[in-house]
């Protein structure tokens, strides 16, 4: 209890033994205490009225002067109102920094509301978003930004990503938006102008896309030469043939992996370029992932003359995949061929295909060398190699990692990875539960065949 509270009783007790010591020697003591009592209730509210008309006309200047309790109140009160002004002043301070240093940023800025209602930007957002004021102010993102991209990004709630689409005042403008939450209710919109990036992305693409389709038809033609050349019934002298033979044994090998590098080259491209809505169907990944494991079994004999690894595949056939039969092929076969090139002499390759609450999954597990942690968050990048050498031998070309991730953005789906040296890797495929289908609740002509 502080002094002033203490001070307080002490002088109300006092009071109360004077007005009864007079009130028993005027021999009326309920009238002097009952003045008493009146006159310190008046007391307390002339301080109370005193209080109000300074909190409300004079708080900025030093409360009046009051004894007792009325007085700590006034000062409290008064200390309290200098210490929230000086961090008001903070605030606002911090706040004008923060304008000035965003307005002269060139990525646009925008400060989002609970509601997505805008509050602020700053001139670069006025620029690339068309915003203008006051008649922007408070109107909500969606209604001004309209893109599909940028509408479902912001409606998905999840903004660890960023969205890209055109300009809304300019096609020809590409922006990268950023959203991050920050208080408790409200967003920063950041958008940068990647347009040179997308265009250099869009130059290096044609260009990749034009140079292997050039390359296509010498390689066709230098391989049947060599292939002819290679024949025991050409008609070529055998003298020649056995000079010759390693090299053009040789040369028959690498033209063959350049032509499978230009066809990777030439599918990335086209899943790079194509953004269309692709025809979906419903697939019977058991049996996709039964003639692929063929292959596979093939592939591992032709390695060393015989099959060399353990396989095993566990595929739930009444679990179907609505999507395009030939990327999700190519994806697919891509897992498998790389476990089976990685992956020692009699090693473990286990394919498993199943579905959960969550949707369809695909995981290709190996018992291999394993990929150290730093390597794999790059293992979808194009042309990308843990070991050059090791993958060149195996006749890698670095882009089947690269075309599985393109085809499961395609299919809203999303590549994990994980692996420890001397242990092996998994990769597993996550379709997300709309893409997934079961044999039992569709016809079965609906089933794509596979032959």
């Amino acid at each position: 209890m502080s002094e002033s509270v203490l001070s307080e009783i002490r002088r109300v007790v006092g009071l109360a033994v004077l007005l009864l010591i007079v009130g028993l020697l005027t021999g009326h003591v309920a009238l002097f205490l009952l003045l008493g009592v009146l006159a310190y209730l008046a007391w307390h509210v002339f301080n109370l009225v005193r209080f109000q008309r300074w909190f409300e006309t004079g708080k900025r200047f030093h409360p009046p002067e009051v004894w007792g309790v009325w007085g700590e109140v006034f000062y409290n009160v008064y200390r309290l109102q200098q210490r929230n002004r000086l961090r008001r002043r903070r605030i606002i301070r911090m706040l004008q920094r923060f304008q000035e240093a965003t307005a002269i940023m060139p990525d646009a800025t925008v400060v989002l509301g609970g509601q997505g209602d805008i509050e602020w930007w700053n001139e670069a957002a006025g620029g690339l978003f068309g915003l203008r004021f006051p008649q922007d102010k408070g109107q909500r993102i969606a209604n001004l930004v309209r893109h599909p991209a940028f509408a479902e990004f912001l409606a998905a709630g999840d903004y660890s990503g960023t969205v890209q689409f055109p300009s809304p005042i300019n096609e020809q403008v590409m922006l990268a938006v950023r959203l991050v939450r920050y208080g408790k209710e409200h967003l920063l919109l950041v958008a940068r102008d990647v347009t040179p990036i997308y265009r250099l992305d869009q130059v290096r693409r044609d260009f990749v896309a034009n140079v292997s389709h050039e390359l296509r038809t010498p390689l066709t033609v230098i391989s049947g030469f060599l292939e002819t050349m290679a024949d025991e019934h050409s008609g070529y002298p055998q003298q020649w043939a056995r000079q010759w033979g390693r090299s053009v044994h040789l040369m028959r090998q690498e033209a063959s992996r350049m032509q499978h590098l230009v066809e990777e080259l030439l599918l990335l491209s086209r899943l790079e370029m194509d953004k269309g809505v692709h025809r979906r169907e419903v697939i019977a990944v058991s049996g996709m992932l039964a003639m692929i494991s063929e292959e596979a079994v093939a592939l591992s004999g032709a390695l060393n003359g015989e099959p060399r690894h353990i396989f095993s595949v566990v595929a739930d056939s009444k679990v179907c995949l609505c999507g395009n039969n030939t990327e999700l092929r190519s994806a697919f076969s891509n897992l498998i061929f790389n476990a089976v090139q990685y992956t020692p002499s009699q090693g473990e390759i286990n394919v498993r295909w199943y579905a959960d609450e969550s949707g369809a999954h695909l995981e290709v597990q190996d018992t291999g060398l394993g990929i150290a942690a730093e390597h794999i968050p790059r293992l979808t990048e194009r042309f990308y190699r843990v070991d050059t050498a090791r993958s060149r031998d195996s006749g890698g070309t670095g882009l089947g990692l690269a075309i599985v991730k393109h085809v499961l953005n395609r299919h809203d789906a999303q590549l994990r990875i994980e692996s420890e040296l001397g242990k092996g890797s998994t990769f597993i495929c996550d379709f997300p539960l709309l893409l997934t289908v079961r044999v039992d609740s569709i016809k079965a002509e609906h089933v794509t065949p596979l032959s």
